[in-house]
């Protein structure tokens, strides 16, 4: 990692800080809510996406994991968004086109939305990028992830595929 991006991830850990564990995201409790705007600027909220399983993955531009993550989670939405699986990508960097230059390297083929202020972050505890979070249908956290590692793909799998409704 090199000194910039380095002071950057040291700057995002000082801004959630103050507020870590406020509302963490905790496995059986509700998710924090958002309402956070996408790429058209249109408010997406996660009240909104109640009766799917949504992960909700926070990313920064340069974050070398989540270029990594980003083709997994593309394929976990081509294959399980029939089922009511939503991906909600949260990007926390200050600069909207830091997020527009990574996006254009990386495609992003599910739901993108923006952070900036650091409150979503904040309010999910979120202390690695990337992190996730797996949210049920009813709006409760199921399972938190710190990083993304090519090992837990398999888990994470079979871990959504259970929690979707099963014909």
């Amino acid at each position: 990692m090199n000194v910039k991006r380095l002071l950057q991830a040291a700057a995002l850990c000082a801004s959630l800080a103050p507020l870590a564990g406020a509302q963490a995201a905790t496995p059986g409790a509700a998710a924090p809510a958002f309402d956070l705007p996408d790429r058209d600027a249109k408010t997406v909220s996660l009240a909104s996406l109640r009766g799917h399983i949504v992960y909700v993955d926070f990313w920064a531009s340069w974050c070398g994991p989540c270029r990594k993550s980003f083709p997994w989670m593309n394929a976990m939405q081509q294959k399980y968004g029939a089922q009511g699986f939503k991906v909600v990508a949260v990007n926390v960097d200050k600069r909207r086109a830091d997020a527009d230059r990574f996006l254009a390297q990386v495609p992003a083929h599910f739901t993108t939305v923006f952070d900036a202020t650091g409150a979503t972050p904040t309010a999910y505890d979120v202390k690695a990028m990337p992190s996730s979070v797996l949210v049920d249908d009813k709006g409760n956290v199921a399972l938190v992830e710190e990083g993304f590692r090519d090992e837990r793909r398999d888990a994470l799998e079979a871990r959504i595929r259970a929690m979707l409704p099963h014909p």
